[in-house]
């Protein structure tokens, strides 16, 4: 049997990425910035623009594409494509798979953009092979997926996977999800940036914004990260220390639940940083384990797709609904 091409598409609030994906190889891709301060209609042009590319690249047109699956960011709604919550990209109740159906006319299928980044990983990425995965991606906030018995485990509401809001600090700092104490609240780069911002209110000093100006970025960056880093900045040094210590505590915690083969780790400050962003929050891990035996067996990796996680993990999910959908 002929394996399927599938479009797959990451949505983020920054690029928009679309891929021709057969059996997790990219094909062809485009990219596109997603400009959400433009209005719902405008994204949905620049992402109809961005397929149609590929399609050209390809020299083909829709109807040579089993399917088009798309990762989201934010809530869900599988069964009818709709993004109920981006805040991100400002939606709300957005029919996103009703939308690119009535301009390309072949199925459509939409995701958590996570959750998507997660199943390319495990199947065609550091995760290959495992049977339980957790990952992990740590960018402008915390995201993550669970993989259990070797599928996607979404939860009885689709609201499985919040992992950046499992509580490591109680009655600490305020999340952007209103909740106290969060990993995402300590952990992610927009927190870092505000906590590197009081305490220069406090006092301290650091050349984190110098170096931000340096490179023309607006917000931290992982190359700022690096470079500050690079720089021997002690108050980067100190907020990535405790980023990496809280991420520890939460790796403990989710392996202490559901007792994982592998967390694979991505993102930007992953991929930026590497294995000496890992070690730190592997050696925490292990110091709160709580069964022991064995635990040396559990692999805490990096991920290995870097931005291609998106689109292929999209081209699975649309292949395994293909298939239930006539078996």
């Amino acid at each position: 049997m002929t394996v399927p091409i599938i479009i797959g598409v990451d949505l983020g609030a920054t690029n928009i990425e679309a891929a021709a994906v057969r059996d997790g190889e990219i094909l062809k891709s485009k990219k596109k910035k997603t400009r959400p301060e433009k209005g719902i209609e405008a994204v949905l042009d620049r992402i109809e623009k961005t397929i149609r590319t590929v399609f050209e690249k390809m020299d083909a047109e829709a109807s040579d594409f089993s399917a088009i699956c798309i990762g989201a960011p934010g809530a869900v709604e599988e069964e009818t494509g709709i993004v109920r919550s981006a805040p991100n990209l400002g939606w709300d109740n957005v029919p996103l798979g009703e939308a690119l159906h009535d301009r390309f006319g072949i199925p459509v299928m939409v995701d958590n953009d996570v959750n998507v980044g997660v199943v390319g990983e495990h199947v065609h990425g550091a995760g290959k092979g495992a049977l339980d995965m957790i990952g992990i991606f740590v960018g402008t906030g915390i995201g993550g997926g669970l993989i259990i018995d070797g599928a996607p485990h979404h939860g009885w509401r689709g609201a499985a996977g919040e992992i950046g809001h499992v509580i490591v600090k109680p009655h600490g700092r305020t999340c952007g999800c209103g909740r106290d104490g969060c990993v995402e609240a300590y952990a992610s780069k927009t927190a870092m940036e505000a906590i590197i911002h009081e305490e220069m209110e406090k006092g301290r000093e650091t050349e984190v914004f110098e170096i931000m100006e340096d490179k023309g970025k607006k917000k931290l960056t992982s190359s700022v990260i690096e470079a500050s880093l690079e720089a021997e900045d002690l108050l980067m040094e100190e907020v990535l220390q405790n980023a990496q210590y809280y991420l520890g505590i939460l790796t403990a915690n989710l392996v202490n639940v559901l007792d994982p083969e592998i967390i694979v780790y991505g993102g930007g400050v992953v991929e930026r940083l590497g294995e000496s962003f890992l070690k730190p929050i592997e050696r925490t891990a292990r110091q709160h384990y709580l069964q022991r035996r064995g635990a040396e067996q559990i692999r805490i990796v990096p991920a290995e797709l870097g931005d291609d996680a998106g689109p292929v993990g999209a081209a699975v999910v649309a292949q395994r609904r293909l298939r239930a959908s006539v078996g």
